[in-house]
């Protein structure tokens, strides 16, 4: 692969952004009820304003803008929480990211790469608990080329096992040539996710000393090499304690609005993890921007607010107190019974902590969370049908804007969670679930819509699976 960043420009407006961050402070309570009715009638904010929510420091406005954040979230995704897992291929890396255990210098992190036998394996073990989503995790190595990727995405589609497979696989791997991603996309991914970690240039430079990751440029325009291959559906995200979460925010808007105006599209989901504590690695116990639970809810109300189209991402990184009351502010997407060691899922042992990248903080499992879930209202979804009818980039955008994501979206995740129910879930998942489900049925507005639910509801119950509209 030629690593080659000749005619690439940054987008991002250092100097710009640290300059709204303080002259948009301090907004008056005017303004900022303003900018959130704008947002609530569905329009993506300007930079000017985001800064402006984030410089709210009044605990009444803070408050509104949280209020904002979930009536938006209630009005275009309603009160589905999309459930994937990560599952991590290999940690081998070239690079040397002094914030992460995988990075090349870290002799504390132990190497592995999962076998075919390996990923078959973990493959069927998250089946097996009710996954139909994965994300699959891999280090920046020469070993992991396209044609690596797109033979283990291919591996994880092709295993059946009792009563579930795999219907969806994003990619959460290093930024590829035009070629590569032409490779890994002839295989039926899903979203291509790629975190800038911190939009601050000097800051990532210091932070990626060596590797193919030491190059800002290239990863910066690694989303717009994919969209050139034909990848129109993207993740984009900022590791939340590098720099000023702050600076964060607008970079991840300002990529945003960069898509949209080059490729008539933004980014399908944006993540906003924290940094949390990683094997061998000192960095991480101690970031130099430590984002406290406040501000982090305030971060996501305000991500919300601005890209209302936008699907937004909550890892288990996070406690599950923190998960839980997030949850309201506008996230649409979480991973849930998840384990981020190379090999977990199917084998865990004892020395899963030096195969890890990080650690998490939300170990419970699928169906706790699931349960959890149903019991406060949300419901579970694992649809994918989207995806499968093309529904993706400009053409998802004609769905959503309109709002048809609510209407379309929650009858598939209805479907998605008695699939769920009736083949994994624990007694009392089931309960509650069925309970969820007769509440949610009768919320549907459209007696058409309404019947045909029931109907596929019906023939669910009898033994049909993957129905969708």
């Amino acid at each position: 692969m030629n690593i080659s960043t000749e005619g690439v420009k940054s987008f991002i407006p250092t100097e710009k952004i640290e300059e709204l961050i303080k002259t948009q402070a301090h907004a008056p309570e005017a303004r900022i009820r303003e900018i959130i009715a704008k947002s609530l009638d569905k329009h993506r904010l300007e930079p000017d304003e985001t800064a402006a929510l984030l410089s709210v420091s009044d605990p009444e406005l803070k408050q509104l803008i949280l209020q904002g954040a979930h009536e938006l979230k209630e009005r275009i995704y309603g009160n589905r929480i999309v459930l994937f897992a990560p599952l991590y291929v290999g940690n081998e890396c070239v690079n040397d990211c002094v914030y992460c255990g995988f990075r090349i210098s870290n002799k504390e992190c132990l190497r592995a790469t999962l076998s075919h036998e390996q990923l078959v394996q973990e493959t069927k073990s998250l089946v097996e608990t009710g996954h139909k989503r994965l994300i699959m995790v891999y280090g920046e190595h020469p070993i992991y080329s396209p044609e690596f990727i797109a033979q283990t995405v291919q591996t994880v589609y092709d295993t059946k096992y009792k009563k579930g497979e795999i219907r969806r696989v994003n990619i959460n791997a290093a930024p590829q040539d035009v070629e590569g991603f032409r490779t890994v996309k002839s295989v039926g991914i899903g979203t291509y996710q790629i975190f800038q970690e911190t939009y601050h240039e000097e800051t990532y430079k210091k932070l990626h000393p060596r590797g193919p990751k030491s190059s800002f440029l290239w990863r910066l325009d690694g989303l717009d090499r994919a969209m050139k291959a034909g990848i129109d559906d993207l993740g984009i995200g900022a590791l939340m304690g590098l720099y000023d979460w702050k600076f964060e925010v607008l970079g991840l808007l300002y990529h945003t609005i960069h898509l949209e105006q080059t490729f008539g599209v933004g980014p399908h989901t944006i993540s906003f993890p924290r940094i949390e504590p990683a094997n061998g690695t000192e960095f991480a116990e101690h970031p130099p921007y430590q984002v406290s639970d406040d501000d982090f809810k305030h971060l996501v109300a305000v991500i919300r607010l601005s890209v209302p189209y936008t699907g937004m991402i909550l890892t288990a990184r996070e406690p599950v107190a923190v998960r839980d009351e997030v949850l309201r502010y506008g996230i649409s997407q979480i991973d849930a019974g998840s384990s981020i060691g190379v090999g977990d899922y199917s084998s865990k042992d004892d020395e899963s902590k030096k195969k890890s990248q990080f650690v998490l903080g939300d170990t419970r499992s699928l169906d706790d969370v699931i349960y959890e879930l149903a019991e406060s209202g949300y419901i579970p979804s694992f649809c994918t049908s989207c995806y499968r009818a093309g529904r993706t980039g400009e053409h998802f955008m004609e769905f959503a804007i309109p709002g048809f994501v609510k209407r379309f979206c929650t009858p598939n995740a209805l479907l998605t969670f008695a699939e769920y129910l009736y083949d994994f879930s624990s007694e009392r998942t089931l309960q509650a679930g069925l309970r969820l489900i007769d509440r949610e049925i009768a919320k549907i507005e459209d007696e058409n819509m309404r019947t045909s639910v029931t109907q596929k509801l019906a023939e669910m119950k009898a033994g049909k699976r993957d129905l969708y509209f």
